[in-house]
């Protein structure tokens, strides 16, 4: 029998998907089970954005451009203009969502053997594109009890070698909520000049920030413009995930040609989720702050739900719409396994992401789950109930954080 690929072999499995056959089964077995698990909003998609998928009359379902549809680019390009990210329309490259953006700026920037430095935890799907890419992710970690703040620029120095090639951020950051200040975004472009790096930037919670503070993109910082890779998508903030849009934005000519091949060999964007993201662009005022609100209502309500159950703490998340929390478990992965395999109450359970699955350093993280507030608060407070039983109940319970 034929052998698979090395590179299939190490791959991980997705920490948000990767319980999702003991779901099934739970839910088979007629339990409720209530998704805090994955970042799929509930809230609706722009009546715009509908409208326009309701009424697409074409005789033919053409390609669109590599680069996506120009009037799409145009929009985009206006949409960064209201926070202050000056690009222009040829800067902007269509994507079939923003996981595609990361995998082809990998593609794109790094050769195999090349490395990366992210701040774990972290996405988990970025090990999986490095990996696709042939690259290193080499992580720097940060920790629940300083909230996950960056660690030191000497920390990031530290990890620096011949085989650096850029440094990755997610920011608002899935899956911590934590929200980088002005402080570490100006460390950030420090080390990115100092040694000729690419700054990846994955800024698709930026609707999403909850504090006084600015938000600072990566293209707000001075001097290190070409050396910037936007990723975004629009999948969160128009509750569009399964159209598939999102973007790569660079001023980096070359790389841009770079990028463009592996579009053209792609051969185009979902053409009617483009045009259902055009038409959500023009979302009214009201239709964003009303999303934007329920998320703040929500975010309050699950951190001080989590907070009052003994033994567990999460700090408070200043973005996007997850918050890390630790268990007083031996084991989240057993755990959150256990909740869908051997509990309920009052035929409920609850789905978790364990969070280390987002870690790539052995050991960290076995505690934590990630949790995204993206259910109504009336689920939120029953889901919040059955994690609350589902502890008391579980064999492995520990009395620490």
């Amino acid at each position: 029998m034929p052998t698979i690929s090395q590179r299939g072999e190490i791959m991980p499995a997705s920490p948000i998907r990767k319980l999702v056959p003991l779901a099934n089964k739970a839910k088979e077995r007629g339990i409720k089970v209530y998704h805090l698990n994955i970042g799929q909003p509930d809230l609706p998609t722009p009546q715009e954005g509908l409208d326009v998928l309701k009424k697409i009359d074409r005789s033919v379902l053409e390609y669109s451009p590599s680069e996506g549809l120009l009037s799409l680019r145009k929009k985009l390009a206006d949409y960064y203009h209201r926070f202050n990210i000056n690009v222009d329309v040829d800067d902007i490259i269509v994507t079939s969502g923003g996981s595609e953006a990361v995998l082809f700026a990998f593609m794109a920037c790094l050769d195999p053997g090349d490395e990366i430095i992210v701040p774990e935890p972290a996405y988990a799907n970025y090990m999986a594109f490095a990996i696709s890419a042939g690259a290193k992710i080499v992580t720097i970690p940060t920790s629940i009890e300083s909230g996950f703040e960056l660690p030191p620029v000497e920390k990031f120095e530290a990890l620096i070698t011949p085989r650096t090639k850029g440094i990755l951020i997610c920011n608002p950051n899935n899956p911590t909520g934590y929200l980088y200040t002005q402080r570490e975004m100006d460390s950030l472009r420090d080390i990115v000049k100092r040694h000729d790096l690419f700054l990846f930037s994955d800024e698709v919670y930026r609707e999403f920030t909850y504090t006084g503070a600015p938000y600072i993109s990566a293209f707000h910082l001075k001097g290190i413009e070409e050396q910037v890779v936007l990723i975004d998508s629009v999948s969160k903030r128009y509750s569009e995930c399964g159209i598939r849009i999102g973007a790569l934005i660079t001023k980096h000519k070359e790389l841009k040609k770079n990028v463009m091949k592996f579009c053209q060999a792609r051969l185009s964007p979902p053409l009617l989720g483009q045009l259902v993201a055009e038409a959500s662009i023009d979302a009214s005022a009201e239709y964003m702050l009303r999303t934007y609100n329920e998320y703040v209502d929500r975010r309050k309500f699950l951190v001080d739900g989590i907070n009052r159950i003994d033994g567990c703490y999460t700090p408070i998340p200043m973005g996007a719409f997850y918050t890390v929390a630790s268990l007083p478990v031996d084991d989240a992965e057993r755990f959150c396994a256990w909740c869908l395999e051997e509990f309920e109450y009052e035929g409920a359970t609850i789905m978790m992401a364990p969070a280390s699955g987002f870690y790539t350093t052995p050991g960290m993280g076995k505690n934590e789950v990630r949790l995204a507030y993206v259910l109504q608060k009336e689920d939120l407070a029953k889901a919040l109930k059955v994690l609350e039983e589902a502890l008391a109940a579980y064999p492995g319970r520990t009395t620490k954080r």
